[in-house]
């Protein structure tokens, strides 16, 4: 039997939350959902950071990715993706377990969807619109 840390939510799922499973790892919704369809890919072990993964549950993480795309697709029909991992305290990880985030897109679900994932940092995200704080050059 694996050790379960007290508090860590992702440790044992609750299973009306279960979406598919393998060996490795397992899609659960997410609580705190930003569009519909929002899951999370987590270790069955575990671990913090997605640097400290074996590369086999790389793999079996990726494959509950593909796994939970195509139950999109048959379902909620999103125009695009949003694929994260937040990787300690300062970009932003809530939850000290590894977990890969799968958003589903929508057309018109922002004004602007330029930028994606740039969008960790606001005032950086979309560097064609005017207004763009660029990084400062050392």
């Amino acid at each position: 039997m694996r050790e379960v840390p007290a508090v860590c939510p992702f440790c044992v799922p609750e299973p009306g939350l279960i979406i598919a499973e393998n060996a490795l790892a397992v899609a659960i919704r997410d609580a705190y959902p930003v569009n519909p369809g929002h899951a999370l890919v987590v270790t069955h072990r575990h671990v913090a950071s997605w640097f400290d993964v074996s590369p086999d549950e790389r793999i079996a993480v990726m494959s509950l990715v593909d796994e939970i795309k195509r139950l999109l697709e048959a379902v909620e029909f999103p125009a695009g993706y949003n694929i994260g991992v937040n990787v300690g305290e300062s970009a932003g990880q809530t939850v000290a377990h590894v977990h890969v985030h799968v958003i589903p897109r929508y057309a018109g679900d922002v004004d602007d969807p330029s930028g994606g994932v740039r969008f960790v940092i606001p005032a950086r995200g979309n560097y064609r619109r005017p207004g763009h704080i660029p990084l400062a050059k050392e």
